[in-house]
């Protein structure tokens, strides 16, 4: 019997229905697929995390993430150099940071009774210093970046005391038996020590590392770390410590802020 044509502009929908079919098939096969695959990668993602969080700690982080912010810590101490100086601008540019973290800050400033105490290497009594002390050593001016980890920059005019010249007048770094030889780190902290940082003498030296006390031509203020903060412009923000109260010694390489909560220890850029 003779079959009945397509009414002209119809469209055949039984090769339609076949090939829609068959679509639909593939999308279900490849949906299952992917689920599984989705399935998969999550649990092992989750066992990897799980994994890492069960390892020991190394200052205050699993033991491999430590290892991987070490090893970016490596390089940029490969890069650091006495001879390489952070770029200096003209003073017109300065301007005044924001105020980025209070930690260590809490407490109000009493500016007449702060001293800064530094404890020698070794069993040796602390020496406490007047702001008055810092200010007699060769004032130092500088005009350079500071570098925000969160990725702001700003030029800031900084005036102070070179690191170097206080080690100079205050011989209390050099190791016990050999006073000639320095010990390898430096840790800084604020008065109620609830904010800290390490620093390897080599940084410290370096001749544009400042015990500062003034910015923009004035005294730092309580926020930006009256009365002497530290400035060391080849190492980001989050290690120039505001407010220092204890300056000590350290064969080995000290706690730091930072390093504890996910950041490589040298911080250096």
């Amino acid at each position: 019997m003779k079959q009945n044509p397509i009414p002209e502009g119809e469209p055949d929908t039984s090769a339609s229905s076949s090939h829609d079919l068959a679509v639909q098939a593939e999308a279900r096969r490849r949906s299952r697929r992917a689920f599984i695959g989705l399935g998969l990668g999550s649990l092992l993602g989750i066992g990897g995390w799980s994994w890492l969080l069960s390892r020991p700690e190394e200052d205050g982080l699993p033991a491999p993430l430590r290892r991987v912010l070490d090893a970016n810590g490596q390089l940029s101490s490969a890069y650091f150099k006495q001879t390489r100086l952070a770029p200096e601008f003209a003073r017109s540019r300065a301007r005044t940071p924001r105020v980025n973290g209070r930690y260590g800050l809490e407490d109000p400033l009493d500016a007449e009774t702060w001293r800064l105490r530094v404890q020698p290497l070794g069993a040796g009594p602390a020496q406490e210093l007047t702001l008055a002390d810092i200010q007699a050593l060769p004032r130092v001016e500088m005009t350079t970046e500071l570098k925000c980890i969160e990725g702001w920059s700003l030029i800031v005019h900084w005036a102070g005391a070179r690191f170097s010249d206080f080690l100079a007048r205050y011989p209390l770094a050099g190791l016990p038996g050999r006073p000639d030889e320095l010990a390898p780190f430096v840790a800084l902290r604020t008065p109620n020590g609830k904010y800290y940082v390490g620093l390897d003498m080599a940084s410290a030296l370096h001749p544009q590392t400042l015990l500062c006390y003034e910015m923009n031509g004035q005294p730092l203020t309580a926020s930006h770390g009256a009365p002497l903060r530290l400035v060391t412009p080849l190492k980001y923000g989050i290690k120039h410590l505001k407010r220092i109260g204890t300056i000590a010694f350290a064969t080995q390489r000290p706690s730091d802020f930072w390093a504890e909560r996910g950041y490589d220890w040298d911080s250096g850029h």
